[in-house]
């Protein structure tokens, strides 16, 4: 089993969630979250007054899936999230050891 992170844009969460859907995959978690890379934030104009955004705004998108499904949900994400523009983010893939489903007890791939 393996969890698939992406950091993306805001705006392209209704995309991915349903790219995600299309494949197969039953749930995800999403967190707001803030950071920079390549594009080192932008600068902003308030009131007058000209200040640096080092933080952007993203979104963090966790799936947890069996590990033949790695490649398939990587691509949908991809598709999915790309504006090809700086800033479009990441995809992480690392291993679960274990998943267990509270309510009924299933262990590891039941449990997805």
């Amino acid at each position: 089993m393996k969890i698939v992170m992406a950091i993306i844009k805001p705006f392209k969460l209704d995309e991915v969630r349903d790219a995600l859907s299309s494949i197969g995959v039953s749930g995800l978690t999403v967190t707001e979250v803030k950071g920079y890379g390549r594009q080192k934030g932008h600068t902003e104009v308030y009131r007058g007054t000209e200040y640096a955004v080092s933080f952007l705004p993203k979104l963090k998108i966790e799936v947890a899936v069996p590990s033949e499904s790695v490649p398939r949900v990587i691509e949908a994400i991809q598709t999915s999230a790309k504006t090809g523009q700086i800033g479009d983010g990441k995809i992480f893939v690392y291993t679960l050891d274990t998943a267990v489903r509270v309510r009924t007890g299933e262990v590891d791939v039941e449990a997805l």
